[in-house]
């Protein structure tokens, strides 16, 4: 027999181990280049490049994310010191994340042995119990082992602060934590870049929710440290959600993962008011916690119903689904299927389920269209009874269970969100592999204990196996778009991405073998349904580029689609991106069909202030239509009147045309949105360009 000593460090060399494992996995992704997201959020976000650490610097780049309506000041914040230390570099960027997604693997850690030392003292019987029984004690004969686990588990006190038995839990809990590092369906968290958001905010998240199990056994344990307790567990649910949101919105599900962690493991039970073991005291310890229900009354309750009385209305209205391609309820529909892919890609992945771009998905219109909508809400039913069932019998996979779905209930359910993004199982895949790995990892007197062996090594394997094939690919840009257009050949984007980066390797030179290879995938890309006018605008950018024919068809594929259906994010962005090539003379782009294209896109109802500006820089600076630009620029400051860059457009328009009162009105409506001095820079120059500028 091992000694104990022996046992002690077994868990932690593998602990050691599998961070090992998790930086070989992952160092070849980190010399690839940006994606997707990356440049409109870095990249070409000057906010998040500053020129020093000042004061003024720091709060212009908190507040210059276009990801989101709330900012998410700290990742571009960390963004920012990323940039100020070592550039525009993607290696260090990446190389950040991998450093935060290792921190999470600790975290992930300490909360689930946390989590399975909170079941086995509270004494709920599971598979736990047994595992550290075997584990933690001498060999005994297979006769005398339920003679033994029975009062122990019996016994809320058995073990509760030994150190002996906490080793079997960290055994558990390490391969939990490695499994949930090697996972392929979290590489996006990590060397994609922008998604520092989500990993950020969980990082938050895992730390109160180990602060609150944590301030509850403390309660439970120590009647002379309820107050204490309570207090943690009031901090923890809180503070760290506050943080968390800084990074993402995602973590604002903290105190509903507190939630199903009291309500599967704790109960809303009060400590015994004795320090016996007498039957009075339990009866006692299972009164409900009034103190601990009204604290979710308060965090959680009450803040969720002002959140959906603030959501509905808009929720409700035809316009805000106009710019997808799903509705509500068909979205509903499309979501429990995409639920139940997200289980497999979690645990069974394969490289074509992964594909990162998901945009090919087929939505649902209907219960049997396609039938396996109906067929995923019945299992995802069957699930929710399962998780109820073994609620008394295997707690922690039942927990595992109620933190994958609760998970879900953010971006899975009502906001218009796109559909299907890998990285939000960040924390939910957590869940599922604190639902089997228990079950995994049995002592060998456990029935079938070889096959759920096998499983397990078969499962770590094939997620270390994928996880890596996967980083090699995203070490390099042009590797990386030709693997994932080979995944999902039916992803408008992916091909999209792959012709882009073509044209990237080219160098706009029309004898470069890469210009003549950018044609078919961007050709392809035009052509599938659902495809936004991105592959026409970069066949179109580069054609004209190179001063290339423009063919027709290009045009008319892209006035068709704008016509079709109200602009989204990737649409508008098009359109910048031809304003500004034509705007710094680089493309010889034909008026009359630039113009048709913004006709067709603000020909739908409430145009978005981006696309409004975008119309006003073109008829500025390209049609020299000043009073047109001037328009529509005032357009664009009323539908977003809080987004500076707007302001400071139009008052160097009304400069220009020597409007010197007119400007000097807008320059004073622009000096409230001058947080933290992060305008401070513009308004200078804005003063200084008065003050020169003579009446007109």
């Amino acid at each position: 027999m091992h000694s104990a000593s022996t046992r002690s460090s077994l868990y932690q060399w593998a602990l050691v181990a599998a961070f090992i494992v998790t930086i070989s996995v992952y160092w070849p992704g980190l010399r690839g280049g940006f994606l997707f997201d990356d440049y409109p959020n870095i990249v070409d976000n000057r906010g998040i490049q500053p020129h020093d650490a000042g004061v003024a610097s720091l709060v212009r780049a908190a507040l210059s994310s276009p990801a989101s309506d709330f900012k998410r000041p700290l990742a571009s914040l960390s963004f920012a010191a990323n940039y100020i230390t070592t550039g525009l570099d993607p290696y260090w960027m990446k190389f950040t994340n991998l450093l935060i997604h290792l921190l999470n693997g600790l975290l992930v850690f300490l909360l689930a042995r946390a989590l399975l030392q909170a079941a086995l003292s509270r004494g709920l019987t599971s598979t736990i119990g047994a595992t550290v029984l075997r584990v933690a004690t001498k060999p005994a004969p297979l006769e005398g082992i339920a003679t033994k686990v029975a009062p122990a588990i019996a016994d809320p006190a058995f073990e509760r602060d030994s150190s002996e038995s906490s080793k079997p839990l960290s055994i558990v809990a390490t391969l939990i934590a490695a499994g949930w590092m090697l996972l392929p369906i979290n590489l996006s968290g990590v060397l994609y870049v922008v998604q520092r958001m989500e990993s950020l905010a969980n990082l938050f998240v895992l730390l109160g929710l180990i602060g609150y199990v944590t301030g509850r056994r403390r309660m439970l344990d120590d009647p002379s440290a309820y107050t204490r307790g309570f207090i943690l567990c009031l901090i923890s649910i809180t503070v760290p959600m506050l943080i968390g949101v800084l990074a993402k919105e995602t973590a604002v599900m903290l105190p509903l993962y507190a939630l199903l962690i009291e309500w599967m493991l704790f109960r809303f039970r009060k400590p015994p008011e004795t320090s016996d073991a007498s039957k009075e005291a339990i009866t006692k310890e299972q009164r409900r916690d009034i103190r601990i229900t009204s604290l979710f009354l308060l965090v959680l309750a009450l803040p969720m119903v002002m959140g959906l009385a603030w959501l509905l209305p808009g929720l409700l209205r035809p316009e805000t689904w106009a710019v997808r391609d799903f509705t509500l309820n068909t979205r509903l529909l499309s979501e429990a299927r995409i639920i139940v892919d997200y289980i497999v890609w979690t645990l069974m992945p394969t490289p074509g389920a992964l594909s990162f771009y998901h945009d090919d998905f087929h939505i649902s219109s209907g219960l049997l269209a396609p039938w396996s909508t109906l067929a995923s809400i019945v299992f995802l039913a069957a699930l929710i009874a399962l998780m109820l069932w073994l609620r008394t019998r295997q707690p922690v996979t039942a927990l595992g269970i109620a933190l994958f779905l609760g998970c879900q209930l953010l971006t899975g359910t009502i906001l218009p969100l796109e559909l299907i993004y890998e990285h939000r199982n960040y924390f939910a895949s957590f869940g599922l592999l604190l639902a089997i790995m228990p079950l995994l990892a049995v002592p060998p007197m456990t029935p079938f204990a070889l096959p759920r062996y096998t499983l397990l090594i078969g499962l770590m394997l094939c997620w270390t196996t994928l996880t890596a094939l996967t980083a090699h690919a995203w070490g390099n840009s042009l590797r990386l778009a030709e693997d994932l257009a080979s995944r999902a050949p039916l992803s408008p984007r992916a091909q999209y991405e792959l012709g882009r980066t073509y044209i990237i390797y080219s160098n706009y030179d029309p004898a470069s073998p890469f210009t003549t290879l950018a044609h078919a995938p961007l050709e392809q890309a035009a052509a599938l349904p659902g495809s936004s006018i991105l592959p026409e605008q970069a066949l179109i950018f580069m054609n004209a580029r190179m001063r290339l024919p423009l063919k027709d068809a290009w045009w008319s594929s892209m006035v068709a689609k704008l016509r079709a259906h109200r602009p989204g994010v990737q649409d508008e962005s098009s359109l910048a991106a031809l304003t500004q090539c034509a705007r710094e003379q680089r493309c010889d782009l034909p008026r009359d069909r630039m113009m048709e294209s913004f006709m067709a896109a603000l020909d739908h109802t409430h145009p978005s202030a981006r696309l409004l500006a975008t119309y006003g820089d073109y008829a500025w600076n390209v049609l020299d239509d000043y009073v047109l630009g001037v328009r529509m620029t005032k357009e664009a400051v009323e539908t977003s009147p809080n987004e500076p860059v707007y302001q400071i457009t139009l008052i160097r328009m009304l400069l220009a045309q020597g409007r010197i009162d007119d400007a000097d009105q807008a320059l004073r409506r622009l000096q409230p949105l001058n947080i933290g001095g992060r305008l401070n820079v513009d308004l200078n120059e804005l003063r200084l360009r008065m003050i020169k500028t003579p009446p007109g």
